[in-house]
């Protein structure tokens, strides 16, 4: 069996962890790479866009592959690339989650669930208030 690009955890894989392996290690570094950046920028815009529409302001700094959200009571969440990995890795009052493509979306490779429900979970939680990505 190839080497997984998950690291170990000192217990043997779930199968969850095994298919999602599988469908991770399958992505070249430039799709990775357009992905990763794809998402980077999504993210920007849409804490442009809550400014605008008043929702909240959350001060955004970005240097490389990491963003880094300042919500109004002074917690973050930084959201920064993993190359080596291919991962997204989020960082947030709660802990830390990591991301890997599974073929459709950015998945916790712990859970499964997608980037977009972590992040609104998180968010919404350092904000007090409900706030959802926009598609």
């Amino acid at each position: 069996m190839a080497a997984s690009p998950m690291p170990s955890l000192g217990r043997a894989p779930t199968l969850l962890a095994l298919v999602f392996s599988a469908m991770h290690s399958s992505m070249t570094d430039s799709d990775y790479h357009a992905r990763a950046e794809a998402l980077l920028r999504s993210l920007e815009v849409q804490m442009d866009d809550w400014l605008q529409c008043d929702v909240i302001d959350i001060d955004t700094q970005r240097s490389g592959g990491l963003l880094e959200l300042s919500f109004p009571d002074g917690s973050k969440i930084v959201v920064n690339k993993q190359p080596p990995l291919q991962e997204i890795w989020l960082a947030s009052r709660a802990g830390g989650f990591h991301f890997g493509w599974n073929g459709t979306a950015w998945c916790d490779t712990k859970s499964g669930e997608s980037f977009d429900a972590v992040f609104a979970t998180q968010a919404s939680r350092q904000a007090g208030k409900p706030l959802t990505l926009s598609s």
